[in-house]
Order: structure tokens, then C-alpha cells, then sequence
């Protein structure tokens, strides 16, 4: 519960933010992050279509989820304090390995940042609502593929169908997605250190979201991008 709570306002932003900053005028295109559209495609290619399926699938899982765990339908102020700082702490680690390899705030990490989107965009005519719609977004849907969907789908292939044990399993599945969130972006292609750099960064966000929890690794996420993109 704490979790939907603590991420009901990102969606609710980038849901609005997408419709009004990320939508040609003109043409009624519009610019998405690219794993919200890999999302939208999966749902229409079992037969369901809708623009907002993905953020609805969010809530869905975390409502299902609460279900289950049979916790109390209480929220607590503090504790959505705290995750929100924690997410904050954890973008640090990932600022150190942005500049240890060369990379810059100023320039490459928003580039890397923008390589996610679904057509090649202009950055630097982009306005600051549009800079902090594409960073919850990537934050939001990027997590929800590579790290929610992606290392549970390895996870049941190793630990139970390939007998795997359990421990070993998430390491194969942290990985696994790690190597694919890299692939995901287009700047990491043919450059081994920006390579290096996703992998490193999905490896430890893959870390994160099995200790501390898809709230936080999403609110890690998504506050890296607002920093590349707004800096």
C-alpha cells in the first residue's frame, strides 16, 4: 500500500504530462518512453488496447499484492517520508559511476536518458515539464519492464523450471535483466563503457528492487533522470 501511495503521484503526472507536453499539436503524435510502448504492445497483441494500460497495470499489481500480503490498509506519513529520501540516497552511487566513467551530467546522461524514448527527440528544444514527464516515465515503466516483469519471468525459469536454487536464481535473473536494460538504450550500442554504464546501473537497481522494493528503486530512477535531465 505504502508503495502505490508513494507512486500514485508519479503516475499521475506523467499520465497528464505525456498527454499535454508529449503530444504533437499538429499531428496528435506523441513522443513515449519506449518500455511504456513495448507494455502497450504486449497488451494490444493479447487483445487489449488503451493508452493508460500500463499505468494501469501498475496499480492493479500493487493493489493485488496487498491483497495477498493480507497487510492493513493503513498508509503512514513517514514512511512514505523516508522512502522518498531513501530513493534519493540511492541515485548517489549511480552519479559516482556516471562521472567514474567519463560521463557528464550536463551532457551524455541526458542523452542516454533521452536514447529511451520511442523517436529521436530534440533535448535541447525541450521545455522543463517536458524533461520531468520523460524522467517519471522512464523511472515508472523501465523498472516496471527490466526489473518487476523481467527478473520474475527468469527468476520462475531457473528456480522452477531449471531447478535452479533460489539464491543463485535472482543473481542469473538480476543479470540477465542488467544485460538487457543496456541493450534497451540506443547510446549504449557500439560504446563498451556507456555498455558498462547501463549494466552496472541495471545490475544495481536490479540489488535495489529485490532488498528494498519497487517503491524505492522507481523513486532511485526516476530522481537520476530528473537530475541528467534538468541539470
Amino acid at each position: 500500500m505504502h508503495i502505490l501511495v508513494f507512486l500514485l503521484p508519479l503516475i499521475v503526472v506523467y499520465e497528464i504530462g505525456s498527454v499535454r507536453f508529449l503530444t504533437n499539436a499538429q499531428t496528435g503524435a506523441m513522443e513515449s518512453i519506449r518500455a511504456e510502448r513495448l507494455l502497450r504492445d504486449f497488451f494490444e497483441a493479447v487483445g487489449v488496447a488503451g493508452l493508460h494500460l500500463p499505468a494501469l497495470a501498475i496499480v492493479a499489481v500493487l493493489l493485488s499484492w496487498q491483497i495477498i500480503s493480507r497487510d492493513r490498509w493503513r498508509v503512514r506519513f513517514p514512511v512514505l517520508v523516508l522512502m522518498g529520501f531513501e530513493s534519493l540516497a540511492w541515485t548517489l552511487p549511480i552519479l559516482v559511476l556516471n562521472n567514474a566513467i567519463g560521463g557528464s551530467l550536463l551532457g551524455g546522461a541526458a542523452g542516454d536518458t533521452m536514447s529511451a524514448l520511442t523517436a529521436v527527440a530534440d533535448f535541447s528544444g525541450m521545455s522543463w515539464p517536458q524533461r520531468v514527464t520523460i524522467a517519471i516515465g522512464a523511472g515508472l515503466y523501465e523498472e516496471l519492464l527490466f526489473r518487476m516483469v523481467l527478473i520474475a519471468l527468469v527468476h520462475m525459469v531457473a528456480h522452477d523450471l531449471l531447478r535452479i536454487r533460489d539464491y543463485p536464481s535472482r543473481i542469473v535473473a538480476v543479470l540477465i535483466s542488467a544485460v538487457a536494460f543496456a541493450l534497451y538504450h540506443d547510446t549504449a550500442l557500439g560504446d563498451p563503457t556507456k555498455f558498462a554504464f547501463f549494466f552496472t546501473a541495471g545490475a544495481l537497481f536490479g540489488t535495489v528492487y529485490l532488498w528494498r522494493g519497487f517503491g524505492i528503486v522507481v523513486g532511485a530512477h526516476a530522481a537520476y533522470d530528473l537530475i541528467a535531465l534538468l541539470l
